[in-house]
């Protein structure tokens, strides 16, 4: 059944994505829907955080949030949901307490055999496809709207590690100790994945971004044989999914946090259209590395925040200038997600500046 959603009336995003030289950077933030806000805390003191993803009325609100807050100043939505909806999905219990915790993760390969055989994304995840087409209509055109996935390497650790981890070792230990029985559950969860972010474009989605928050851990050599081959195998099967659909395709972005290393062959061979950038490498540096391949997002360090209205102007004007030596597009974000504690009020002059040094 195809949706009529309200005509969109910022396109800054969708244009920098797919390479166009902007009049502006179009400019929103990961998480910008969550914890540092007053608004979202009010809700969370009575609904469970898994509860709000799954009921798309509450995802819709919290996703709403940010834009009515900075209305005029913020360029994307992005759907309220978690990147560990996948492992649920696919048979395993995630709890959120405050962090995420698995109570029963895979221990060894033959764990693997508690995960579903197959897994139908509409009856696992269809309150996230519900949310995004609720949220198109709830945002009246404003801005696009943004759909994710975790990426397969980064869902696989958490679903082994059982929670957050500094060191990775028991996911590690898998890609030492069981490389084949590694790559091959990476690539069952990289099938889902796909079936997800279809799913997500065909509810409404407008642009798709992929988070592997822990590409940084591998080197580049368990980058390149372990991740890399599920990323390309995401961005290539989408597309071709959604063509064979008859769906208009949708940019999609790859944020490989802390593998700058990979960045020119990722541009080169990876098959996404932007390249989501930390704020461990320097703009002009990125760009010279990506060439004209691909549009950049980033990257400006997340606890810039905390330091105050001088030090957030200062830094967004040096990141401008450094974006704006390239030829093709760009967009303003931060180099992770935002953090809790960071004063609304300063995520505004945030966009701010970043509206005044970015079209100069």
């Amino acid at each position: 059944m195809t949706t009529t959603f309200p005509p969109l009336k910022n396109d800054l995003l969708l244009r920098a994505a797919r390479g166009e030289h902007t009049e502006r950077a179009p400019v929103w933030v990961m998480r910008q829907a969550g914890r540092y806000l007053p608004e979202f805390r009010k809700v969370r003191e009575s609904h469970e955080f898994f509860e709000i993803c799954r009921t798309p009325a509450l995802a819709t609100e919290i996703t709403a949030q940010p834009i009515r807050r900075y209305s005029g100043l913020v360029d994307a939505s992005i759907i309220f949901s978690d990147i560990l909806v996948v492992p649920q999905a696919m048979g395993m219990e995630v709890l959120m307490n405050p962090g995420p915790s698995f109570p029963d993760p895979l221990v060894t390969p033959a764990d693997v055999s508690k995960l579903h055989s197959t897994v139908d994304v509409q009856k696992e995840l269809g309150y996230v496809f519900e949310a995004i087409t609720q949220t198109r209509h709830e945002l009246k055109g404003e801005v696009p709207l943004i759909g994710f996935s975790g990426a397969p390497w980064t869902l696989f650790a958490y679903m082994i590690e059982g929670g957050g981890s500094k060191t990775l070792q028991k996911a590690k230990t898998w890609l030492y100790k069981y490389p084949e029985e590694s790559k091959a559950l990476l690539l069952r969860i990289a099938d889902v994945c796909v079936d997800y972010l279809v799913g997500q474009v065909k509810a409404g989605a407008q642009l798709l971004q992929i988070f592997d928050s822990w590409a940084g851990e591998l080197s580049p050599y368990d980058f390149e044989q372990f991740s890399f081959p599920t990323l390309r195998h995401i961005s290539t099967n989408v597309k071709r999914r959604l063509a064979e659909d008859g769906v208009p395709d949708v940019p999609m972005t790859l944020f490989a946090k802390g593998a700058n290393y990979a960045l020119r062959f990722l541009a080169q061979n990876a098959g996404y259209d932007v390249l989501g950038l930390d704020w461990q490498i320097d703009p002009v540096e990125a760009r010279h590395l990506v060439g004209d391949k691909v549009a950049l997002q980033g990257n400006l360090d997340p606890n810039v925040l905390y330091g105050g209205r001088d030090a957030i102007e200062a830094y967004v004007k040096r990141m401008c200038e450094g974006f704006r030596a390239g030829k093709r597009g760009w967009i303003a974000n931060l180099g992770h997600g935002i953090t809790p504690g960071v004063d609304p009020d300063d995520l505004k002059w945030f966009f701010e500046c970043v509206h005044k040094y970015s079209s100069i």
